[in-house]
């Protein structure tokens, strides 16, 4: 799925329909000399450069009006190290692609969020993570990378070259340069048993600690208009492998969770009265389910049903009462939501701008179906979220600027000072970038 790449007049267009741009030109480089060559000629020009994915962003993030650089030439695994358990792979390789290839050599990766349509580079720039009690978020996986500066050069970082890159460009909102190769720590392909089945809300909030604790990885929906939630528990296993049967996958995962919920959607969208009933519907259409099968079908599934989204991250001890205030804000607003709440989690991580960064993290993400007005719900929503300290997810919905990251980012002037030495000219500006990071 790629973002609705070239329209009409060379306008591009991210997979939520939400944002557009018409870049001066677009360069599909198939090397990274290339690459660096479309760098140094954008500042001849005085271009602006960004590298943009497969869109999956719904902030203008990767919008441009200068040169867009599509890294789909720049793909597939350079390097296998199994003495250091770890893969090195072309930026612009889709997360799909990797999995499936690491799967075939005996490996995963510990941890991955629910789609895997994005790039490694899109993914783990603006902080794509699962839910996980112990592992956290794709970009905390990252062992070393490769990135083209403004100036054109190459420049490797991990932990012992450059740390102080290392540390920033994880999750570098393509701020600090190009990122042409990342290396993930990996390890031997492993099972786990997914068991999800459907609780009440009330129950969920009284339990949270409990799941959290007992759990490698748990998350849950929540249907707004409803009292329900579905359940998500993964944990390992020693098998047998026991995937979900083929029809019964084809009914839960495409028919009703992309096909009816589709149409239910389209529905909602031209009469809003009916969501509440509809989600009564939609919260117990599901019923309970375990299965046992290698990481990346566990973890990830199908979204064909096209949405914008708005994610903020709490701190962990937070999150019971932020849900709360969310239910009693859709409760009297007025509000017809027909698009679940998603609930996950994510340890503390060391990386300068990443959600989870320096406090053990919730995640709640709200989503309306495309097409429908979104403002109302997200705002009220944000009101919440910024009153717990929230950090949004940056590659979503949000209305915060640099000003509100220099309040919740303990270490938000170590990375601007990053880029102001990498980039002083500020070649990969765009103008979600002077927001959120200040000019």
């Amino acid at each position: 799925m790629s973002s609705t790449a070239n329209g009409k007049n060379g306008t591009w267009r991210n997979w939520g329909g939400n944002v557009s741009a018409r870049p001066a030109r677009e360069v599909t480089p198939a090397s990274v000399d290339e690459l660096a060559a479309a760098v140094r000629r954008a500042a001849e020009d005085g271009l602006k450069v960004k590298a943009v994915g497969t869109g999956h962003s719904f902030t203008s993030i990767a919008a441009t009006d200068g040169v867009l650089i599509r890294p789909q030439l720049l793909t597939g695994i350079r390097a296998i190290d199994r003495d250091a358990m770890t893969v090195t792979v072309e930026a612009g390789t889709p997360l799909k692609r990797l999995n499936m290839a690491l799967a075939r050599e005996g490996l995963s990766l510990t941890n991955m969020g629910d789609i895997m349509e994005q790039t490694v580079s899109g993914a783990t720039s603006t902080g794509t993570h699962g839910t996980g009690r112990d592992s956290g978020s794709i970009a905390a996986q990252i062992k070393g990378l490769e990135l083209v500066t403004a100036d054109g050069s190459v420049l490797t970082c991990s932990e012992k070259e450059n740390p102080e890159v290392f540390a920033a460009a994880r999750i570098g909102l393509g701020a600090l340069g190009i990122i042409t190769a990342i290396t993930f720590a990996v390890e031997p392909v492993f099972l786990l048993t997914a068991r999800e089945e459907p609780m009440p809300f009330d129950r969920v909030l009284a339990d949270f600690e409990e799941l959290w604790a007992e759990n490698e990885h748990f998350e849950f929906y929540w249907f707004p208009h409803t009292g329900n939630t579905n359940t998500k528990r993964n944990n390992r296993s020693a098998g047998p492998e026991k995937p979900v049967p083929p029809l019964q996958s084809w009914f839960e995962d495409e028919f009703l969770s992309n096909g009816v919920f589709q149409v239910a959607n389209w529905v909602g969208r031209a009469a809003p009265a009916t969501i509440p009933t509809i989600a009564q519907i939609s919260s117990k259409a599901l019923s309970a389910r375990t299965y046992t099968d290698i990481p990346y079908k566990v973890f990830t599934s199908p979204r064909r049903v096209r949405f914008v989204e708005m994610e903020y991250a709490v701190p962990r001890a937070a999150v019971v009462e932020a849900l709360r205030e969310l239910k009693t804000m859709v409760d009297r607003s007025g509000l017809k939501v027909s698009f679940p709440v998603e609930v996950r989690t994510a340890p503390e991580d060391d990386i300068t701008l990443s959600t989870a960064s320096g406090r053990d993290t919730a995640y709640i993400a709200v989503h309306m179906f495309q097409g429908t007005p979104y403002q109302r719900y997200f705002t009220a929503a944000e009101r919440i979220f910024t009153a717990h300290e929230g950090r949004p997810h940056w590659g979503k919905v949000h209305t915060r600027d640099a000003d509100y990251f220099s309040r919740v980012y303990p270490r938000f002037a170590e990375f601007t000072a990053l880029r102001d030495r990498l980039d002083p000219d500020r070649r990969f500006q765009n103008d979600y970038l002077r927001r959120v990071l200040g000019a």
